[in-house]
C-alpha cells in the first residue's frame, strides 16, 4: 500500500519521446573510392544540369510536356498510351537494385544516390566556407562575430543558390528550360513553375543540408529492407575484428605490454562517416556503403606499416573463412540468386529495348463507335454506321495516311478515306461506314480498320490494324 500522503506529494514526470541527435561533422578524406564517389558526382550532375540544354530537331531533347500529354526522349515522342513502357522501366530499375544490392550491398546509396550526391556537394561548400571538421566544431562552438558571420552567410548563400539552381534545373524538364530563363528574366515565371523550384529547392536545401544523415537512416525505406536482400556472400563493408582487436594506441603497444590488434583506437572512420556510425560494432542500418572508413583506415595502416584492409568490402562468409581471396569472393558472388537477377534484368531489358526501337509504331489509332447514333438507314436503304477515328502522329514529320476496311460483304467507305496530320499530334475524322440492305443479318459483327503511313517513293509505310463491330438494327 501506498501512503495517502506520499502519493499526493508525487509530482507528474514528463518523458519527451524524442533524442535529440547530436551534429555530425563529417571529415573530409581522400583515396580510391573518394575518388570514385566524386567521379560519379560529376557524371550524374554533367547528365542532370546539361541534359536540359541539349537541342534535337530544333527543340529540347529531353522534356516531359505534361500540358500537351507528350514526353520527349532525343528522336521518341511517347504518349499516355506509351504508359506501358514506363512501367517496364519502373521494373527494371527495381530489379537493378535488387541486383546490386545482393551483390554488393548499397551500392546505390554511397555512390549515385541523390542524397549521398547533394550531401557531397554541400559538405564541399561547406568546407570551402568553414574548413575542415576540426575548423566546424570551433567555429560552431564560438561566440557570433563579424568573421563567423560572413563565413556561415556564403555557406548559406552557397547552399541556397545550388539549390535553387537545382529547383530550376528540375522544372526545366517539364516547361522547355531555355523558355524558363526567358520567363525568368522577364519576371513573368508562372504561379506552378515558380511553386516546384522553390519546393524542389527547398527539399534539396533541407535535405542536403541539414536533414542529411537523418534522410538515410530514419526516412529511406531502402535501408529498411535491405536486409532482406543480403546474404553470406553479399559485399559489404566490414571491419576485421580477428586482426583489429584488441584496441590500443600505437603509443601503447610500443612499451611492449600486452599483445594488440591493429586498430589504433584513432576514430579516424567514425570521424569520416556521414552517418556517423561505427563500423566496427559490425553492419548497421546507418551503413551507405560509401567506403570513407576504408579510405582513411587505410591511410592510417600505410602510416603505421600494416597491411591495408583491417576495414575493406568482403563477405560475411569470407570473414568467418578467413579467407582474403579476391578470386574467392568474387566466385562467390556468380552463385544462383545473382544469376537469377541478372538472367530476368537481361531479358527484360531486351524486351523492353526491342519494343520500344522496333516494334513500336510511328503512329496510333483509336476507334470509336458514335454512341449518339448506333446505326441508322439512308439513301437506297443502305445501313449506315458513324465512327471517330483519331490518329496520333507519334513522329516529329507531317504524316499522311490511308485506310479501308472489311469485313462484311458490301461493307464501302463513303467519307475520306486520307488523312493529315501535323507532326507529333492528333486528329479526329468522323468515319461513315455503309452496307447494302440484307446483305447481313441483325447483330452485331465484327470489322477492322486497316491503317497505313503513306510514304514517298514506293516504300512500305508502318501498318496498324484495329478491331471495331458494326451494328445492323432489326
Amino acid at each position: 500500500m501506498i501512503p495517502i500522503e506520499a502519493s499526493a506529494a508525487a509530482t507528474p514526470q514528463q518523458t519527451s519521446l524524442y533524442e535529440s541527435q547530436p551534429k555530425i561533422y563529417p571529415r573530409s578524406v581522400k583515396g580510391r573510392f573518394a575518388t570514385w564517389r566524386w567521379v560519379f558526382v560529376w557524371i550524374t550532375q554533367i547528365v542532370f544540369y546539361g541534359l536540359p540544354w541539349m537541342s534535337w530537331n530544333d527543340r529540347q531533347a529531353v522534356v516531359f510536356d505534361l500540358a500537351a500529354r507528350k514526353f520527349y526522349l532525343f528522336g521518341l515522342v511517347l504518349w499516355p498510351q506509351d504508359f506501358i513502357y514506363l512501367t517496364g522501366l519502373l521494373i527494371v530499375c527495381a530489379l537493378s537494385l535488387f541486383l546490386f544490392t545482393a551483390v554488393a550491398g548499397r551500392l546505390w546509396c554511397g555512390y549515385a544516390c541523390p542524397q549521398t550526391v547533394y550531401t557531397e556537394l554541400f559538405l564541399w561548400i561547406e568546407k570551402f566556407f568553414e574548413g575542415d571538421r576540426q575548423a566546424r566544431i570551433k567555429l560552431d562552438a564560438a561566440p557570433w562575430s563579424l568573421r563567423k558571420l560572413a563565413r556561415k552567410g556564403g555557406k548559406q548563400l552557397g547552399w541556397i543558390g545550388l539549390s535553387l539552381w537545382t529547383g530550376y534545373t528540375f522544372v526545366g524538364y517539364f516547361t522547355p528550360i531555355r523558355v524558363l530563363a526567358s520567363e525568368l528574366a522577364a519576371f513573368s515565371l508562372g504561379p506552378w513553375e515558380t511553386f516546384w523550384v522553390l519546393f524542389y529547392g527547398f527539399a534539396t536545401y533541407s535535405n542536403a543540408g541539414y536533414l542529411r544523415e537523418q534522410i538515410c537512416k530514419l526516412m529511406c525505406p531502402y535501408a529498411r529492407f535491405q536486409g532482406a536482400m543480403f546474404d553470406k556472400d553479399t559485399l559489404i563493408i566490414t571491419y576485421d575484428q580477428v586482426r583489429g582487436e584488441p584496441r590500443r594506441p600505437r603509443a601503447r603497444k610500443q612499451e611492449g605490454l600486452a599483445p594488440a590488434g591493429d586498430c589504433v583506437e584513432c576514430s579516424l572512420c567514425v570521424q569520416v562517416c556521414p552517418t556517423g556510425i561505427d563500423i566496427r560494432d559490425g553492419l548497421q542500418v546507418g551503413c551507405i556503403g560509401c567506403a570513407a572508413c576504408i579510405d582513411v583506415c587505410d591511410t592510417v595502416m600505410d602510416k603505421i606499416g600494416s597491411p591495408r584492409g583491417l576495414i575493406r568490402y568482403s563477405t560475411e562468409r569470407a570473414m568467418a573463412e578467413r579467407s582474403n581471396s579476391t578470386l574467392s569472393i568474387l566466385r562467390r558472388l556468380m552463385r544462383p540468386r545473382v544469376m537469377l537477377y541478372s538472367i530476368i534484368l537481361v531479358l527484360l531489358s531486351s524486351a523492353l529495348m526491342f519494343s520500344l526501337i522496333w516494334l513500336r509504331k510511328p503512329f496510333k489509332a483509336d476507334i470509336i463507335r458514335d454512341r449518339g447514333a448506333l446505326a441508322r438507314v439512308v439513301e437506297r436503304g443502305y445501313v449506315e454506321n458513324t465512327y471517330t477515328l483519331r490518329l496520333m502522329n507519334t513522329t516529329e514529320q507531317a504524316q499522311r495516311y490511308h485506310f479501308d476496311v472489311s469485313g462484311l460483304p458490301g461493307l464501302s467507305l463513303t467519307s475520306e478515306a486520307d488523312i493529315s496530320v501535323p507532326a507529333t499530334d492528333s486528329r479526329a475524322v468522323a468515319v461513315r461506314l455503309q452496307v447494302p440492305p440484307d446483305s447481313v443479318p441483325p447483330g452485331s459483327h465484327a470489322i477492322k480498320f486497316h491503317i497505313r503511313a503513306i510514304v514517298p517513293d514506293g516504300q512500305k509505310g508502318a501498318e496498324i490494324e484495329e478491331r471495331a463491330a458494326f451494328l445492323m438494327p432489326m
